[in-house]
């Protein structure tokens, strides 16, 4: 229930606010930010699952080609959740890193989809502005939004519980 009321809510925040801000060209993308967070977090299911959620429920809301951004997001979500059954988070800047690239993909994939589709844009030297500053922006948005799901979402992870230490024989083991 915590990570739906959150997905909603970042939905909400995406499209009633921050879609319409402009900050240096390009517009701060909240969406794969939070999608990784919820994949480092939860894993590649949980990443998945969430991202193909909220990717299905902005196209919903925006009436766009139906399942474009739901590919994209459930990609970025199973990355993250990947990266974090393969690797150990070892530095506090390893969610903003990964959050960047990830949201530098999703930009990426999302445009080599609309272009497989046959969805008529107009391409220019300025989407890729747009994306490079997107990337930026998810860096910066990622360094308090990770702490901040983790928060909202510790009694809800397996692993967000602290394991008693007991002794035994000398050596220390987990319980």
């Amino acid at each position: 229930m915590r990570i739906a009321l959150l997905l909603i809510a970042g939905v909400v925040v995406q499209l009633g606010f921050l879609s319409h801000i402009s900050v240096l060209g390009g517009t701060p993308d909240l969406l794969p930010v939070l999608i990784v967070c919820v994949g480092l977090l939860g894993g590649a299911v949980i990443g998945a699952v969430c991202g193909f959620s909220i990717g299905l429920l902005v196209d919903s809301a925006l009436l766009q080609t139906l399942g474009v951004s739901s590919l994209v997001l459930l990609a970025v979500g199973y990355l993250a959740g990947r990266y974090r059954e393969t690797f150990a988070l070892t530095s506090p800047l390893v969610p903003p890193a990964l959050a960047a690239a990830l949201t530098l993909f999703g930009a990426f994939a999302f445009g080599a989809i609309q272009l497989m589709l046959g969805v008529e844009a107009p391409i220019s030297l300025l989407i890729l502005r747009e994306i490079l500053v997107q990337t930026l922006l998810s860096f910066v948005l990622a360094i308090p939004m990770f702490p901040a799901v983790r928060w909202l979402l510790r009694p809800a992870l397996v692993d967000g519980t602290p394991q008693r230490r007991r002794r035994i024989r000398g050596v220390m083991r987990a319980a």
